[in-house]
């Protein structure tokens, strides 16, 4: 049984953390970027806030089970990681499998479950945001196999828990620089979870072009914003002023969940995005006043990408301080902190391109 976590006296500032040291344990031979080091950044991130009078209080992750796992994945991928439990192996040349990893990714998934339960279970006074510090990542995980450092959807498990548990609208916003194809095929055709995705494209893994908007029942409900490289901090808030927010405060979700990635940042060596620690204190910010609205605060954050260590630990930083309630900086509050030689980027490729969205989006949304 999970144990719940401790409450917390009205209107702290605090999050639940869900983390576990076998995480630490899916460790490729040699050298790779998604290795464990990312998980020691994303720990002293953690620690700068409890640091700074925030509270954190830490959930106990456990395994999903497989009917869990079988609302997003197909049964035959399933099987396929079970018999490569124990074994050094790989599923393509980016993801590798280690001795631990199947059981690292079953803690994981599980690990966002316990996050979406205490989410919805939060009472008056009690905190509604959480932070899941979870290796493997999962966004691109598709039903059907891994891929992309990938093995179990994270959030897409959390999300059809979400739903499992009576939740009509689920949102989750994915700022991960590279598009979250798992997730979305996941949600394809689905009305009730809202998928919104902000990329470097084109890009790996090669899918989330603005004409990508759901299918069936389900069309509209996918938003993507693809944007070409060296979007800066200015790029991504009109992003979201002009597409990313309109259709959140529409769509009303009931909870929020974010596929939090870090290797938008200008310091990524994968990517080639601009973004800095402000720019995803930003997003945070954005994101929590829609759940905050909409959701009774109910924000979820899981850890999907981020390769740059001194990039992920900043960035991450700014993202718990902020869903957990922390005051925004003076500077955050306006404009006032953009660097005024910069131009807008509405008048750059990159308006063109948010522009391009807006119109492929109409048809669906009021924006």
């Amino acid at each position: 049984m999970q144990k719940p976590a401790a409450p917390v006296e009205e209107n702290a500032k605090s999050f639940f953390l869900v983390d576990d040291p076998l995480f630490d344990e899916h460790r490729a031979r040699g050298y790779h970027p998604e290795r464990p080091e990312r998980l020691i950044a994303a720990r002293h991130a953690t620690n700068a806030v409890k640091a700074h009078g925030i509270a954190a209080r830490t959930l106990r992750a456990r395994d999903a089970t497989e009917d869990e796992i079988a609302r997003v994945h197909a049964g035959a991928y399933v099987e396929l990681l079970e018999r490569s439990e124990g074994l050094f192996s790989a599923l393509d040349d980016d993801t590798y499998l280690s001795p631990r990893s199947v059981a690292a990714a079953y803690r994981a998934a599980g690990g966002a479950i316990a996050m979406v339960d205490e989410l919805l279970s939060a009472g008056p006074g009690a905190s509604s945001s959480g932070i899941a510090l979870l290796r493997p990542p999962g966004h691109h995980a598709r039903p059907d196999r891994g891929m992309g450092f990938c093995l179990l959807n994270n959030v897409a498990i959390a999300a059809a828990h979400a739903r499992a548990r009576g939740i009509e609208r689920v949102a989750i916003v994915d700022w991960d620089v590279h598009h979250g194809n798992g997730t979305q095929e996941a949600f394809y055709k689905d009305p009730h979870v809202l998928f919104v995705s902000l990329h470097q494209y084109p890009f790996y893994p090669g899918t989330g072009s603005s004409m990508e908007v759901g299918e069936g029942e389900g069309k509209g409900f996918t938003v993507n914003v693809p944007l070409s490289p060296n979007a800066s901090d200015l790029t991504y808030r009109a992003a979201f002023e002009r597409i990313v927010l309109p259709v959140l405060e529409e769509y009303s979700p009931e909870l929020v969940l974010v596929s939090a990635g870090f290797d938008a940042h200008a310091r990524d060596p994968l990517a080639g995005m601009a973004l800095s620690a402000d720019g995803f204190r930003y997003m945070a910010q954005a994101v929590k006043a829609i759940a905050d609205r909409s959701a009774g605060g109910k924000i979820g954050v899981v850890l999907e990408g981020g390769y740059d260590l001194e990039g992920l630990e900043s960035s991450l930083h700014a993202t718990i301080e902020t869903v957990a309630g922390a005051p925004v900086p003076a500077e955050e509050q306006s404009d006032a902190h953009a660097d005024e030689r910069e131009p807008s980027p509405l008048s750059t490729r990159h308006g063109l391109e948010i522009d391009r969205v807006r119109r492929h989006l109409s048809a669906h949304w009021k924006i």
